[in-house]
Order: C-alpha cells, then structure tokens, then sequence
C-alpha cells in the first residue's frame, strides 16, 4: 500500500451528486481537492436516478423545498439559501446541459438522459481543479492532531478537512451500502436508525396482480393502524400509483413507504386507497347516482366513470360482490353502498416494502443536532463536514433529495 506525504486541504468521500457539488464547490474556493470514489463510474445513483432521466430538482423556491421535506426542512433553511433550485439548474445549464419543466414541477435535463446530468457536474468538479480518483473504497478514517488519516484499499491520504457524502443504504447494488456510518460514529456521532423510503409497497392481497401494469394518475393513498380507537393515520398521500404483482409502486405509495418502514408492526397496518380522490364521498354518490340513470341500460361492467378505468371497475366489482352483468338501473341500495365504498376506500394489508434494495432514497442517518446547519460541519468533531443522504434528511419524490444534496454538498464546500 502506498503512501503520500501530501496533506490536501479537502478530501471528499464519495462521489454522488452531494460529493461531487461539495468537491467542485471546495475547490472554486481555492482549495486542493481530492474526491475519493469507490465504484468504477462515479455518480451511479445519479445515472439510474428517474428512470435514467435524473430528476435534477423541482421548480420552486427554497422555502417550497424545506416544506415539503417536513421535519428536516428547517435544518436545510441555510443550506437552500446558499444555493437554491434555480442556481443548479443555472450550473446544470452553463455546462450545455438544457433543462425542462414538466407539468408536475420536476425538473430534467432536455435530452432525458441522467448521463448529461452526471457529466456536467464531473466537468464542473474537474474544471474547479479537483482530482477524482475512482476504484479507491476507503476502508477506515483517523483523526490526527492536525489532519484526517484516510485508508482506501489501494492507498492512505491526509487532509485538513473532510467532507463525507457517501450516501444512505438505499440501491445498495450502487454502492451504497451504508459505509460512512461507522465511520461516523467513529468519530463521535449517533445515528438516527436508518430505513428504506421511497420504496414499493407489498400486500397478501391478490388484487393488485389481477391488475398489475395498470397506472392511476390521482388516487388518495392513506396507511392506517386499524389497532387504535379510532383507528391511526400514519400517513397519506395523493398522487399516481401503480398496480404490480407484488402489490403496489408509483409516487404516491412510495411517499408512504417510509412511515410503514418505521412503524413498529409493518404487518397490522393496512393501505386504503380512494380512487375518485378529487371528490368528496357525498359529491361522488350523488354524481354516481345521476350516472347510473343515465346509463341505466348498461351493465354496471361498462359504467363510463371518471378515474375509474373499466378493468378497476370490474374488479372492484368483485370485491363488492356484485355481478358484473348487473344493470346499472338495477343496482340495489346494498351494492350500491359497497360500490362507492370500494372507489372511496378499498383496504389491502400491507405485508411489508421492498426495502433498501428498492429505495430510493434513506430516512435516518447521521442525526442533524450533532451537526451545524450553517457550515454542515460536525459539533462532535471539528474538520468534518457532512452532506447528502448520509445524514437524516429524506424528502419526497420530485427532486426534493437531489436538491437537499446538491445544496448541503455546497455549503460543506463552501465551508471547508
């Protein structure tokens, strides 16, 4: 193992998108640079990020993207003023990268190709004078009197300071598989326990694989705990879901995931979904009722119902017990009531989540009470700085984790 006398004045753990932003944003400063990979490519998450599209961020402003982190957002207050949604996308765009708006406020590149995204901030990390180096999985760290001791497999390195983006435990197969954790509490931090967001949601429940591959754009989603009197909400969300064999995916479901990751009996929870989500129970059976005399001739199998596609209706048709051959004139009062409760309220028991190896993003990490929201470097060990998904900060599907990334990789840099 080789050995260099040379003590950089930064060096950065990972190179995601937080890494990669805190090496190019250090090194702007003026600061010697070195980022520290251990996979082959760098930014892997980023390339699979969006379906290979790469939501960089979302249009809205700073206080927008503390809201809809939650909790966490206020910790981020100082972080998204120091760079702001705008600002990436000005720094995404100056690298040649164009950037769309879509209709539900996401922000990706014009070409839908998360490589261009990754590329730009390679080029703009490099351009500042930063060396990457990949193929170099650190495998301890030291604090010196005056410096950082870090081991990788294939060298040792020292630095003045270290900024440490290695991510959460979410699509471990990219790397991320947790690594700065214990080098965390190595040097002084606790940990909040870590879980899988923002992924699918499984259920016992055979329906969903009768109607797997089948999107709903806006359905209500809602996990309660039945245990309670009345029973506990533990989340909800609306938004587009999808129908799979082992139950449910699509933004909505994976919003809520984290809460059945976190709840102490996944198991005796149960997800109630509302499929004609923009009315109300009341608006609804009214227009159902004016419906079916309209179309009083038709089976209720071939009802024409906003947001209710014809397979959804026929199956939950079977779920309400009603014969799909049934006139819709003819339907009684009973099956009436067990129709509408179905489109407004159909339960399935949840059976867990996918977990981490579906995640998209992790909930937990490196508690932020231990570090300062206006520098992001550690209060328990001066000279590291912390950014991105290691620490304990998950937001929604939209871009919002991107940009809590790219935001605290900045100020880190900024402050090292």
């Amino acid at each position: 193992m080789s050995s260099s006398d040379q003590v950089w004045d930064v060096i950065v753990i990972g190179g995601g998108a937080a890494g990669l932003m805190a090496a190019f944003s250090a090194a702007e400063c003026g600061r010697q640079v070195l980022l520290l990979e251990k996979n082959r490519k760098l930014g892997v998450k980023i390339l699979m990020s969006g379906g290979t599209r790469c939501n960089i961020t979302h249009d809205c402003g700073p206080k927008e993207i503390a809201t809809a982190i939650g909790e966490q957002g206020r910790f981020l207050y100082p972080a998204l003023g120091a760079l702001p949604p705008d600002q990436v996308v000005s720094l995404i765009e100056s690298c040649g990268v164009p950037t769309k708006i879509e209709t539900t406020g996401k922000i990706f590149p014009a070409s839908d190709r998360a490589i261009d995204v990754r590329d730009a901030l390679v080029s703009l990390a490099e351009s500042a004078g930063a060396e990457i180096r990949t193929l170099q999985p650190v495998t301890h760290i030291a604090r010196e009197s005056d410096a950082f001791l870090v081991h990788t497999e294939l060298a040792n390195f020292r630095a003045r300071r270290l900024i440490l983006t290695t991510g959460g435990q979410s699509y471990p197969g990219c790397g991320t598989t947790g690594d700065g954790y214990p080098w965390a509490a190595s040097l002084g931090h606790t940990l909040v326990p870590p879980v899988a967001a923002l992924t699918p949601i499984r259920t016992t429940d055979p329906g969903p694989k009768q109607l797997s591959g089948m999107t709903l754009p806006s359905t209500g989603v809602t996990v309660v705990d039945p245990g309670g009197q009345p029973p506990e909400v533990i989340a909800r969300q609306q938004g587009s879901i999808l129908f799979t064999h082992f139950g449910f995916s699509g933004p909505a479901i994976m919003n809520v995931s984290r809460a059945i990751n976190r709840h102490d009996s996944p198991a005796r929870l149960m997800l109630n979904l509302d499929f004609v989500c923009r009315e109300s129970t009341e608006h609804f059976q009214s227009r159902f009722r004016d419906l079916l005399e309209a179309q009083g001739r038709s089976s209720v199998a071939n009802l024409t119902i906003e947001d209710v596609p014809r397979r959804l209706l026929r199956y939950l048709l079977d779920r309400a017990e009603i014969p799909s051959e049934t006139r819709a004139a003819e339907l009684h009062r009973d099956q009436f009531t067990r129709l509408v409760r179905e489109m407004k309220c159909a339960s399935f028991p949840v059976s867990g989540t996918l977990g981490f190896k579906k995640a998209e993003v992790t909930a937990g990490g490196i508690s932020l009470e231990e570090i300062n929201s206006r520098t992001m470097e550690s209060k328990t060990c001066p000279g590291l700085f912390l950014a991105g998904e290691v620490i304990d900060i998950d937001g929604p599907i939209g871009g919002y984790n991107f940009q809590a990334a790219f935001s605290t990789g900045w100020l880190a840099g900024q402050n090292v």
